[in-house]
């Protein structure tokens, strides 16, 4: 019998994080990678371990996330689509399937990334949005909160808004907390509905939620656009704000 060639296989994925203690595999609680191997599991009979573009915190929801795993099986990627989407929960899809390079790694291949915040600024939030947006109803100074935007494009030290987690501190090598934060905007949906993004090069454990906790500080009118400069230059993680909640965060696309 001809050896089965072995391949790479890069996933597409989409889920709700609502149900999930996050991307990565959990000794106690359910995640999406467990979910996904498991089922990868069952299809083919063999151990298989699934490399995502990152970790998403319990309740992050991603709209594309990617990851890649290798085997030897014979299934084809149609296959594999169809098999996966019918055996996950509803809020677990792939959306793609396709064999990459032997070189391609879902982390270490990314150029960048793509996370949204929501907010929903209505009086009374309607139930379908509780699960997927921050219910803000304060008046928010977006001007204020333009500014700091503008203070976070470029390369900068993330250290004041990185929780403990993401690397450790002791390596002195390696770039650190700095990142480069390629885009940093808001915009509407609707008139009640809005959205932070921000396209940077990689991003550190809750950052996004730690900026937007701080973001909204500067709404309120509690700090200013130079506060907010100052915090960014302390890389103190408790010069900031709060970290905003997980279930408003999105990721939205990896760059590759």
């Amino acid at each position: 019998m001809t050896e089965l060639q072995l391949r790479r296989i890069r996933l597409t994925i989409a889920y709700d994080g609502t149900r999930y203690c996050g991307w990565q595999r959990q000794k106690n609680g359910r995640s999406i990678q467990q979910e996904i191997e498991t089922c990868l599991r069952t299809m083919t009979r063999t151990e298989i371990n699934l490399h995502g573009a990152g970790r998403t915190d319990a309740g992050v929801h991603a709209e594309s996330m990617t990851a890649h795993f290798d085997c030897t099986s014979g299934i084809t990627n149609a296959r594999f689509l169809y098999g996966l989407n019918s055996m996950l929960a509803g809020d677990i899809r792939i959306l793609t399937v396709e064999t990459c390079p032997a070189e391609f790694h879902a982390r270490f291949s990314a150029k960048g990334k793509c996370y949204q915040y929501h907010l929903c600024t209505a009086l009374i939030q309607p139930p379908t949005r509780r699960l997927y947006s921050l219910h803000v109803t304060a008046a928010l100074d977006l001007s204020s909160i333009s500014r700091c935007l503008g203070v976070l494009e470029g390369e900068h030290d993330f250290e004041s808004f990185e929780n403990t987690g993401t690397r450790d501190k002791r390596i002195v090598t390696g770039r650190g907390a700095v990142r480069t934060i390629n885009s940093a905007r808001i915009f509407t949906a609707d008139s009640t509905h809005l959205i932070f993004e921000f396209i940077g090069d990689g991003f550190l454990k809750n950052m996004v939620r730690n900026l937007m906790g701080t973001l909204l500080d500067a709404g309120r009118g509690k700090i200013s656009s130079a506060d907010f400069a100052k915090i960014l230059q302390a890389k103190d993680r408790s010069a900031a704000g709060v970290t905003a909640p997980a279930h408003a965060l999105f990721l939205k696309k990896v760059f590759y």
